[in-house]
């Protein structure tokens, strides 16, 4: 294995706003091929849902520990920036999804709407004082490492966005993000065993949007970093427990997750070597535990529902590890059909009408529709 590492950074292309409305046009929700495509009308969907999860702060779930009477204090005033969504980790990628949008589809509608709600939370105060909140005693674990990974997605986003909007954006951003990746070195160094579970504290899918983030930012100390640890803590991993995919309350697949970080990490020759030991049954088409998508019996239930982001995050991992593989592995073809299935059964739950999934699942959607292998409009 090769110990400097190989990053593979998918990003969805941003075409010419006219050719790329035009071919959005084309296709539609109803899924008349089989690989699925952003739509003018779900991206508007799916716009109009984070623009009013951002602003809502009730229900909410702060994950806030009360270190005295002091600390009793509303969403709002502890988070100023990423307040609504129901948690800081939802707001945080809500606000990605604004700005991925934004970038994707200028002339989307709803794009003079996202300006200003952008504007109005990703001011230089406001993250400022989510910055200071990390400082506190005893709260520079918060939201580790599932809320730092998105706030690193948001500030790549924002990195090389050349617009006079994005550039004040990206410079409110930087610093908690700065702060973010410093955390992250002094983390790794402590933490000896990765966390393998399908939820918020999953390494490796940590791992994997703080990878990029380094890659983008040029954070060679962060990349080298996470490179070195991705292999202490996966190299020499064996026969992957993907039997026992999916647990009901997932919304990541621990056996997918490490293996596109993997795929990052390694030179592609040596991913596909690791792949074979480590889910040996895919060549032969299963396990089938891991690559039919889970069913969702209630999206009311705020666990059950995981299940769709489950169906989501399988899909792109899917297409991440089978673009990493040869053109004439058999693998491949293997994991592009099981991600259309996973990613049609899992766009059925986003705009539900429950908040319960219609807080977070929108950005699982636009990720897995950016990590689709590209293919030319018809």
């Amino acid at each position: 294995m090769a110990g400097h590492g190989y990053v593979r950074r998918p990003r969805m292309s941003v075409r010419p706003v006219r050719t790329r409305m035009a071919c959005l046009r084309k296709a539609h929700l109803k899924m008349t091929q089989l690989t699925p495509v952003l739509t003018v009308e779900l991206a508007a969907q799916l716009a109009r849902i984070a623009l009013n999860g951002i602003a809502r702060e009730y229900p909410t779930y702060p994950g806030h520990v009360l270190l005295d009477v002091a600390d009793l204090r509303r969403t709002r005033e502890l988070h100023p920036a990423f307040y609504g969504c129901f948690d800081w980790h939802s707001a945080v990628h809500s606000h990605w999804l604004l700005a991925r949008l934004l970038r994707l589809l200028p002339a989307l509608p709803e794009a003079g709407p996202i300006r200003s709600a952008l504007s109005e939370h990703l001011t230089e105060a406001n993250v400022r004082a989510e910055a200071a909140y990390f400082a506190q005693p005893g709260r520079g674990g918060f939201e580790r490492p599932y809320g730092w990974a998105w706030l690193l997605k948001l500030a790549e986003e924002l990195l090389d966005y050349d617009d006079p909007d994005g550039r004040r954006w990206s410079a409110a951003i930087e610093p908690l993000a700065r702060l973010i990746a410093q955390l992250y070195l002094e983390y790794l160094p402590r933490l000896t065993y990765p966390i393998r579970s399908g939820t918020h504290s999953n390494t490796s899918f940590g791992l994997t949007f703080a990878l990029d983030y380094a890659q983008a930012s040029a954070h060679a100390q962060l990349r080298g970093r996470i490179v070195a640890r991705s292999l202490d803590y996966y190299g020499a991993d064996r026969n992957g427990p993907a039997i026992w995919e999916p647990s009901g309350g997932d919304f990541l697949s621990p056996c997918l997750a490490e293996a596109d970080l993997m795929c990052r990490v390694l030179p592609p020759a040596d991913f596909a070597d690791w792949l074979a030991v480590f889910l040996p049954d895919l060549a032969g088409g299963g396990p089938p535990q891991l690559l039919t998508p889970a069913v969702v019996s209630d999206r009311s239930d705020g666990q059950i529902v995981h299940l769709d982001g489950l169906n989501l995050s399988r899909a792109w991992c899917m297409w991440g590890i089978a673009q990493a593989l040869p053109p004439d592995d058999r693998r491949r073809s293997i994991l592009i059909e099981a991600a259309e299935r996973h990613a049609r059964v899992g766009l059925v739950g986003v705009g539900s009408g429950d908040y319960m999934g219609e807080h977070w699942l929108g950005s699982f959607a636009l990720y897995m529709l950016g990590c689709v292998p590209h293919q030319e409009a018809g």
